[in-house]
Parts: C-alpha cells; sequence; structure tokens
C-alpha cells in the first residue's frame, strides 16, 4: 500500500511543473502582447501626428490609441504580478508579525475574488456589445467587442494569476511572486 502514494508523488509533481510552466508561458505572452499593443500604440500616435501635419484625417486614430492603451494595461496586469511590479501591503503585513500568513492569504483571496468578478464582467460586457452590435462613437464606427476583447483577456488572464497565487500560497506557503517578497521580508 505505501508503493501506491510513492508512484502517485513523481506523477502529481511532474503535473505540477507543467501547470507551473504553462501559466508562466501564459503570463509571459500576455506580457508580449501588452508590449506589442505598446509599440502599436507609438505606431498609431506617430501616425496620427504625421496625418496633422500632412493636413489630413486619420478618422479614429484617437480611439485606437486608447484601445492599445487599454490592451496594453490589461494584458500586462498578469506577468507584472507575477514579477512583484504590482504596489504590494508588505508594512502593513509586516506589522501582522506572526499572523502575516493569514493577512496575505486575506489579501491573496480578497484580490482574487475582485479579479473574477472584474474577468467575469469584462467577458460579459464583450458578449453583449457583440451581440447589441456597438460601435464606437467616433468616425471609425469600430464594433466596439473588439477593443473590449483584449481587455477581457486581459482581466480573465489577471485573474488566473491571482488565483495562481492564492493556490501557491495555501499549498506551499508562497504566492510564487519573484521580485520583491526578499524586500517584504526586511521590512
Amino acid at each position: 500500500m505505501t508503493a501506491q502514494p510513492t508512484a502517485a508523488r513523481p506523477a502529481t509533481a511532474s503535473a505540477g511543473r507543467i501547470l507551473r510552466r504553462l501559466l508562466d508561458a501564459l503570463y509571459l505572452a500576455a506580457g508580449m502582447l501588452a508590449a506589442v499593443s505598446l509599440l502599436a500604440l507609438l505606431v498609431v500616435i506617430v501616425a496620427v501626428m504625421a496625418a496633422r501635419w500632412l493636413g489630413l484625417q486619420f478618422p479614429g486614430g484617437t480611439e485606437y490609441a486608447s484601445y492599445l492603451l487599454a490592451s496594453s494595461s490589461f494584458l500586462a496586469l498578469a506577468l507584472a504580478l507575477r514579477r512583484g511590479a504590482h504596489i504590494r501591503v508588505g508594512l502593513l503585513l509586516a506589522a501582522l508579525g506572526s499572523r502575516r500568513r493569514w493577512g496575505e492569504l486575506w489579501c491573496w483571496a480578497v484580490g482574487s475574488a475582485l479579479g473574477c468578478y472584474f474577468a467575469w464582467y469584462s467577458v460579459a460586457m464583450v458578449r453583449w456589445s457583440y451581440k447589441l452590435h456597438d460601435v464606437s462613437q467616433g468616425q471609425d464606427a469600430t464594433p466596439l467587442w473588439i477593443p473590449q476583447l483584449s481587455m477581457a483577456a486581459g482581466a480573465v488572464i489577471f485573474a488566473i494569476a491571482l488565483l495562481d497565487g492564492l493556490v501557491s500560497l495555501i499549498l506551499t506557503g508562497s504566492a510564487g511572486v519573484q521580485a520583491g517578497e526578499e524586500s517584504q521580508r526586511e521590512i
């Protein structure tokens, strides 16, 4: 009977490593898409400026810049969380002393709940924009579900990252945030 748990552990550990690699790849891919969105934002802004200098019109240029800014912001959330770039409440958690783990657990649980709530309604917003054939108010009349899709995808990936941190904290005692943990321990 002792052979079963021993045999199950390597399979579970291997599945955990595969899941970790997949999640990290998802966060990195979203971060890379955020970077591409930032580059596209630069191109659009330069194109709008050049069009103005040449006396031409760029219909919807300002709206496209806004869409790309939202896209880059939301797609970068998960990678920023995993790399420790988000503002943390380290001073407050350090003040908890021996109850710090409970404070971290509470923060990750509330963050996960709010992240899932926001992701749910972001996806619902895209669905309703698609169903209602909602278009932008600008000259371009872009169907709004298209730019909203990147925001919803970023919100869903961020919710996954928050849940990932919560589950990691529960199972291993660490949320798995790469940077910033050392500085949090020093406080």
